[in-house]
């Protein structure tokens, strides 16, 4: 699958987040990964992954957060919002529906 971006043009700080997504993406062909800028200063992102089946939440957390290291501290303190789930969990996480029908940003 892709990674799909919401925003028309993204912003160099966006490009960065999404360049490392492509490295969990190689590694999860399976993954549904989207991402979008929220605010100014707020990144939104989710990583619907069946393989999320056999890892708690803090196992999914820390193989994701692996990878934002590499990216710069500014960058990273704009993601704002990681959902990692299954496509079960999904369709049951009240997070899931803002993701998708999100509150506009007063920012």
């Amino acid at each position: 699958m892709t990674i799909k971006v919401r925003n028309k043009k993204a912003d160099p700080q966006l490009k960065q987040i999404v360049e490392v997504l492509r490295l969990y993406q190689s590694d999860h062909p399976d993954a549904a990964i989207e991402v979008y800028r929220h605010s100014s200063v707020s990144v939104r992102i989710r990583i619907l992954d069946p393989n999320f089946k056999r890892m708690d939440r803090a196992e999914r957390e820390d193989e994701l957060w692996q990878l934002f290291e590499r990216l710069p501290e500014e960058v990273v303190a704009e993601i704002t919002l990681l959902l990692l789930l299954t496509p079960d969990e999904a369709k049951k996480s009240f997070a899931n529906m803002e993701f998708d029908n999100p509150v506009p940003s007063r920012l």
